[in-house]
């Protein structure tokens, strides 16, 4: 209740706060960017009205950009503390315990929080595009690099390792953070700035998606991950040792798995010496599956081009659009490619 009593009232001071700029303010010194300046590229003088916008290939490759960025951060994001409890509890458990993974999730809003001021910025000088390229070719990197970082920790387990996967997962999620910071710009280069609230709000249904997908996609392939785990440390057990440790037989495995009786750290109390232990391994599939979303995600951004002119608004309907925002009846204009085009007064 409190802190929902408190972002009732933070929200609703801010919106109340909001005021448009004077018709050419700039900042102080400040000097916008040429013309031909990487960043301006994809930048349209032009703007796309909200039934349009949603009929462009832009649209669509911009929601599986945000979609598939989105899940990939926010699978991880459902389990952070138990994924650094699986990987690196058992392997450091002197350094990592439950007050560390604790803190491990509060730096994770941190620096999810850090991403969005950081690459927005960026973005204003490399351009959206090129931002969300290098989100996905380092998240690509990143939750590749998991799997291998917890199969080495698991073999010869070192602070080393631990402070390698703390550092990938963090810039992981100031991707995360700065993705959604910069797709409403990236919005506005691509369909101007007059209906980017409306385009917006269409496209956070990719947000919904991933919502629903991420946690899903990491829940369903870490349950096979611990599955096919334990079936494999079973079949290096004797059966008998099996049977006296569980009170049943081996062929009752998958009763004793759904009780979970049976699980990882009971298993390799019976699995011959120099077992390696499979917990730091079971989100393995997982990364490879984030790092292929994330793929898909950078093939999209690839393809993401200028907005056809067809799709622009025109000049009548930018007209009637800025003076109805003014509360002025619409004026009739002719088009501009007639003869008889004269511009307004």
């Amino acid at each position: 209740f409190v802190l929902g009593a408190a972002y009732f009232v933070v929200m609703l001071i801010a919106a109340f706060s909001y005021r448009i700029p004077a018709p050419g303010w700039k900042p102080r010194g400040w000097t916008g960017p040429k013309a031909d300046a990487p960043s301006r590229r994809l930048v349209s003088s032009h703007d796309v009205s909200i039934d349009q916008a949603v009929k462009t290939p832009q649209f669509y490759l911009l929601w599986v950009v945000l979609c598939f960025n989105v899940t990939a951060g926010i699978g991880v994001l459902g389990v952070a503390q138990t994924m650094m409890k699986e990987i690196f509890g058992t392997t450091l458990p002197d350094t990592v315990d439950a007050n560390f993974a604790a803190n491990y999730v509060l730096m994770i809003s941190v620096f999810n929080m850090l991403g969005r001021f950081f690459w927005a910025s960026a973005s204003d000088y490399l351009g959206r595009k090129t931002t969300n390229t290098l989100f996905f070719v380092l998240g690509i990197a990143l939750y590749l690099s998991i799997p291998y970082t917890a199969y080495r920790v698991s073999v010869s387990p070192a602070v080393t390792w631990l402070v390698v996967f703390y550092a990938a997962t963090m810039l992981i999620f100031t991707m995360y953070g700065g993705g959604f910071a910069t797709i409403p710009a990236y919005l506005a280069d691509l369909f101007g700035a007059r209906y980017v609230g409306g385009i917006h709000g269409r496209l956070l249904t990719a947000w919904s998606v991933a919502g629903a997908l991420g946690p899903w996609a990491i829940t369903w392939f870490r349950e096979r991950s611990i599955r096919a785990a334990i079936d494999d440390l079973v079949a290096k057990i004797d059966p008998a040792r099996f049977a006296e440790a569980f009170g049943a037989p081996v062929d009752q495995l998958e009763l004793l798995v759904a009780g979970k009786t049976v699980t990882i750290s009971r298993l390799m109390e019976l699995a011959p010496p120099g077992t390696i232990d499979p917990s730091s391994t079971v989100y393995n599939s997982t990364m490879y599956v984030m790092a292929g979303l994330l793929a898909i995600a950078l093939a999209a951004n690839l393809l993401i081009r200028p907005v056809d002119a067809k799709h622009h608004l025109k000049l009548e309907e930018a007209s009637r659009a800025a003076n109805s925002s003014k509360g002025e009846p619409p004026r009739k204009m002719a088009s501009r490619s007639s003869g008889d085009y004269t511009a307004p007064s």
